[in-house]
């Protein structure tokens, strides 16, 4: 705890020296530079220690983006120095997030083009009689997709230094040890983390550990620590890509879909599985299976209030929430707007079912959030029902659920049966209520810090005489009037029913993500493939790598 307090000192003390740097270069002061030889100490890290630091280091140029000094800086410098001013602080970062959010914009633009029939349309059209040139195109560009063109400053500053000779081949080993996988993953975090402080601020310590390198991280906890930064982002873009290809098989080439979506597939890939491929042992079936067991007991594990976040998903995902609480009305504002995106698919799908026959009416869109409703009020029920009969009465809370089982499983076959619906309509619904369902959990995390900003505050600063109006009011009896307003809200609000909704999804990830790691754990040869991946200088060198994995000395005795 103490070293936590000393490094969080040090690191403010560090922006404190960074923003008296742009002070003084603002003031046309002159620091001097002066070279040393040093030596610098490392040690060896693990994937979730680089992403504490990579995450530390996007909320601090996060911060340093939204200070005032660099917006007087880029106004004063002249072109050269502020390109040198850009690409040394908050360029790179800025720069890795615009080309995520590109990824998004022309994903939603396809899925446009194909929900609407718009690239039907294109593709069929007579006077485009042959369009083997254009996709010989975008194979060209689909290599170029792959980054080809960021590895060639490498390769040629290299090459200058070592020859271009040794600079081939060291890329040829960068790309063996998956080297491509390991920086998209950090793409992710530097997005997510530096996009997070833009919006909401926050900015706080994250430390490292001094953990060793081969320690085996469990499941839970790459879950907790990638899931909102990497997996749901990652799911979101799989389910773009799915449903592009799903509605576009029929008129396009599969070539075609290729050139376009493989760089996007790959990013998936890894955003989904790169925790896990650089994850010591993460392959033996018997960590998998304790890995399962700690993931599902951290599940289950119900009650979030004085417990912490390792212990219990529920105070996990009410911590997740922190940064909206600080958030400005602008900022929430602007996640409710991002949020809107998730109302895209049903709104294109419902209109692809079969059931409806071809209506393009409005009252198929309103009917759609019929079916939404009734699955709410099915976990409502359930959640009152857990809430008064689980401690006494548990027999018949598990009726309760029976019924609830049995009249959707009847509302379903009524539609297939009346209503002519099909097996591929669900397929489809799935696709399409499963993004709505997102957007309706991301709308009840915003509705208390909404309800705060523009309700509870308001009112706090016209009756209150203590409070002015901000946040910083400690009185007795705002902090009284703000309980009693969360209190109703909770109340008002199916906050249960959300709740439930929510830990079906993280079920639902969770299960997806660990599926494809349980079945190569089947496979003997997949643990020791990357055992070898990731120790292959330890196994040049000789070491015995298998011992140290699992915790044994020289002797053969496990270690204490």
């Amino acid at each position: 705890m103490c070293i936590m307090q000393i490094s969080f000192v040090l690191c403010s003390k560090l922006m404190v020296v960074l923003i008296k740097g742009f002070n003084s270069t603002l003031r046309q002061g002159n620091v001097t530079h002066h070279e040393y030889i040093q030596l610098g100490k490392g040690r060896d890290v693990g994937m979730n220690q680089i992403s504490n630091f990579e995450a530390k280091v996007a909320n601090g140029n996060g911060e340093q983006t939204l200070c005032r000094d660099i917006y007087r800086l880029g106004h004063r410098f002249d072109f050269y120095r502020m390109l040198s001013l850009y690409f040394t602080t908050v360029g790179f970062y800025f720069n890795s997030m615009v080309a995520v959010l590109t990824v998004y914009v022309f994903l939603y633009g396809r899925l446009y083009l194909v929900l609407s029939g718009l690239e039907k349309s294109i593709l069929q059209d007579p006077q485009i009689k042959n369009i083997k040139p254009f996709e010989n195109a975008l194979a060209t560009q689909s290599i170029f997709q792959l980054g080809m063109l960021l590895v060639l400053p490498m390769m040629i500053e290299v090459g200058l230094e070592k020859g271009f000779g040794r600079a081939l081949g060291e890329f040829v080993i960068m790309q063996l040890q998956l080297a491509s996988v390991f920086f998209t993953f950090h793409l992710g975090t530097k997005t997510h983390y530096y996009g997070r402080t833009i919006l909401h601020g926050g900015a706080k310590y994250r430390g490292t550990g001094r953990g060793f390198v081969v320690r085996h991280a469990k499941f839970a906890e790459n879950y907790r620590m990638y899931s909102r930064s990497h997996f749901v982002k990652a799911l979101e873009l799989l389910i773009l890509l799915v449903v592009y290809l799903a509605y576009g098989i029929s008129y396009r080439s599969s070539s075609l879909y290729l050139y376009v979506t493989i760089s996007i597939w790959f990013l998936v890939f890894c955003w989904l599985f790169a925790p896990f491929v650089f994850n010591p042992s993460c392959f033996e079936w018997h960590k998998t299976v304790d890995d399962w067991t700690d993931w599902w007991h951290w599940m289950s594990n119900r009650g979030g209030i004085g417990l912490a976040p390792e212990q219990s998903w529920e105070a996990w995902w009410i911590s997740e929430h922190d940064h909206l609480r600080n958030g400005t009305i602008r900022s929430l504002l602007l996640e409710f707007v991002l949020s809107l995106r998730f109302l895209i698919y049903q709104y294109g799908i419902v209109y692809h079912l079969h059931i409806v026959h071809g209506n393009r009416s409005f009252m198929v869109y309103a009917l759609s959030w019929l079916v939404i409703a009734i699955v709410l009020v099915s976990l409502k029920v359930v959640s009152m029902g857990r809430e008064k009969f689980i401690t006494n009465f548990q027999l018949v809370f598990r009726i309760l659920k029976g019924i609830v089982f049995i009249v959707l499983i009847s509302l379903v076959v009524i539609l297939f049966v009346v209503f002519n619906l099909t097996v591929s309509d669900v397929g489809a619904s799935i696709l399409a209520f499963i993004p709505t369902g997102w957007f309706i959990l991301q709308i009840a995390q915003l509705c208390g810090p909404l309800f705060r900003r523009l309700v509870t505050e308001p009112l706090c600063a016209l009756f209150c005489s203590c409070c002015t109006g901000g946040t910083a009011c400690k009185g007795r009896c705002c902090a009284r009037f703000r309980l009693r307003s969360r209190d109703v809200l909770r109340k008002i609000g199916p906050w249960d029913s959300i709740q439930e909704m929510a830990r079906m999804y993280e079920y639902t990830m969770g299960i997806l993500i660990f599926f494809p790691i349980a079945v190569l754990s089947w496979f003997p040869f997949v643990s020791e493939f990357q055992t070898r991946l990731l120790f292959n200088q330890a196994f040049s060198r000789g070491l015995q790598i298998s011992r140290i994995l699992t915790g044994q000395n020289g002797s053969g005795s496990k270690r204490d």
